[in-house]
């Protein structure tokens, strides 16, 4: 095969995608820090099947065009560091060959040379033994290979050759790997992806798993009644659709309850499941509370939510522009707004009451695509915004946001709840865009976070064993401890984290603690750090049975 044209382009795309959807679980396997949020394999999966829908739908000859297609679908749908890192690599793919219908060989081997070059730039920190080192090492071999070899299958046959020498080279690179014994999660599913487009180029087939897809029991199209209502006559503003990946652990699914549960909550609506996923739709005027009884019942692995009122405005704008005899409808602009992203009704709740303009339901297991992000913020319809990830694996996904808006916008790049806390109380309403990221992001600077979560297996990290299922002490990220007991964890990191120096602790409890196991730590802190004023808050997280602020 000497040339390559959008068709078959498409075509591998779909078979990369399929084939990284298979193994997400096992990427998702390789996260070095064993807890329960390691999500590399789902946030791939999502951002690559976001790229593979918009690819599949305008798929044209021209493969220019076709690769267009999945940059901007990867961009809209890029979740966590690795599907940002994954979007940028597919964009300067297609940045270097949008204007050519057809490519050789030697054009192929540049376009995953360019998408290299392009992640690099994006990553502000490169870090060696990763998906960056993987794509480089793969890309820089199809350089090569290209110089002498027309057959682009063979061109791809060495990318895929050398990213898997790559991969098992990553623990060569980044020590931690070595220490827990596994290779690089990102590049790993970077591999998935590239076998994938091999086996549609030779028409081999990949193992096919069979499985319900709810995608097509719900129609997400409205017709809508412009020319019969006004904005105001909207009740239920915000049309909903979220998709819940049913988990034993959680309450028992009954579809019948759930049903009754959101009717309350809006109109218009639809639920359909099977044994493992419960797919909604509904026009609810609190979008959240839709979120949070989903959550109910396992992790929320889609998010959607479109403000009709704001929709509605601009079409009857449209319409008014064309028809003089039709008033103009302004949406009102909020001066100010501040974005941010929390998983846990009480932490939502917490942060609303401290000055946040949308809380944007998240984080851990299920992190917000940079159109998410930006769809939060265009339904604040503010004139400027800041936003708070409150996560290290949604900074870059907000950063890509700040780059799709058409107002001032900029991100405060808070990695924890604290964090978040810390810089939301220093937001200044007379303040520029700038001067309110520097304030907040030295606000919160000062602040110190701990956490206690359970391990997902046996491992070992810097020093410390970890059994499956024990309780592990994190104090700024750094694993202390690992123990059965969940109390000796919670005061492990009170005891690495608090000083003389401590004057306010907040303990956030959540679903898998309870309101007296909180005191009880409030207690051993008072009795050790007298001078400490506490605050408990339920925070209603899952996953992390304690969060603590320590300022």
């Amino acid at each position: 095969m000497k040339s390559l044209d959008g068709i078959k382009f498409a075509e591998m795309v779909q078979m990369g995608a399929h084939h990284l959807s298979q193994n997400a679980s096992y990427v998702d396997s390789l996260n070095v820090f064993p807890v329960p949020d390691g999500d590399t394999g789902t946030n791939m999966n999502l951002s690559m099947t976001s790229g593979a829908k918009e690819t599949q739908s305008n798929a044209d000859q021209h493969i220019g065009k076709t690769a267009q297609s999945l940059s901007k679908g990867l961009l809209m749908g890029a979740r966590g560091n690795s599907g940002v890192i994954l979007s940028q690599l597919f964009r300067g793919f297609g940045k270097f060959i949008e204007k050519e219908p057809v490519i050789d060989a030697n054009q192929f081997a540049g376009a995953f040379q360019a998408g290299v070059d392009t992640a690099y730039k994006a990553v502000m920190k490169p870090v060696e033994g990763t998906i960056l080192t993987v794509a480089r090492e793969a890309a820089s071999k199809a350089v090569e290979a290209a110089q002498t070899e027309e057959n682009i299958i063979s061109v791809m046959e060495v990318v895929v050759k050398e990213a898997k020498n790559s991969l098992d080279r990553t623990p060569e690179l980044l020590p931690v790997l070595k220490e827990v014994g596994v290779v690089d999660s990102g590049g790993q599913g970077l591999l998935f992806i590239y076998e994938g487009f091999l086996a549609s180029l030779k028409g081999e087939a990949l193992p096919e798993k069979n499985t319900a897809s709810l995608d097509d029991l719900i129609n997400a199209e409205h017709h809508r009644a412009q020319d019969f209502m006004s904005t105001e006559d909207i009740e239920f503003g915000y049309c909903t659709e979220i998709m819940v990946r049913l988990e034993e652990g959680k309450e028992p699914f009954d579809e019948a309850k759930f049903r009754e549960e959101l009717n309350v909550m809006g109109d218009s609506l639809l639920v359909v499941s099977d044994d493992e996923i419960a797919k909604v739709h509904i026009h609810s005027e609190t979008p959240g509370a839709v979120l949070s009884a989903g959550q109910k019942y396992g992790s929320l692995i889609k998010i959607k939510v479109d403000n009709m009122r704001e929709q509605h405005s601009a079409i009857v704008n449209d319409e008014s522009n064309q028809s003089p005899t039709k008033p103009s409808i302004k949406v009102e602009k909020h001066p100010y707004a501040v974005v941010t992203i929390a998983m846990g009704e009480g932490i939502a709740n917490l942060l609303r009451s401290i000055g946040a303009s949308y809380v944007i339901e998240g984080g851990q297991t299920m992190n917000p695509s940079t159109e998410d992000i930006v769809k939060a913020v265009k339904a604040i319809n503010a004139e400027r915004v800041l936003i708070l990830p409150n996560n290290k694996n949604i900074v870059m996904a907000a950063e890509q946001a700040v780059e799709l808006l058409d107002i001032e916008a900029a991100v405060v790049p808070t990695k924890t709840i604290p964090q978040g806390m810390a810089a939301i109380l220093a937001f200044n309403q007379e303040a520029t865009v700038t001067e309110n990221k520097s304030n907040m992001t030295s606000a919160f600077s000062h602040v110190k976070t701990g956490q206690v979560t359970y391990a997902v297996r046996d491992t070992s990290i810097d020093g410390v064993e970890i059994r499956k299922d024990d309780y592990m002490a994190l104090a700024e990220g750094k694993i202390v401890l690992s123990t059965p007991n969940k109390m000796d964890a919670a005061q492990k990191v009170i005891a690495e984290l608090v000083d003389e120096d401590s004057e306010i602790i907040t303990i956030l409890f959540g679903e898998d603690a309870s309101e007296s196991e909180a005191q009880i730590l409030s207690q051993f802190i008072e009795e050790n750090y007298p001078d400490a004023e506490v605050e408990i808050v339920d925070g209603k997280q899952s996953l992390y049975p304690f969060i603590l602020s320590i300022e």
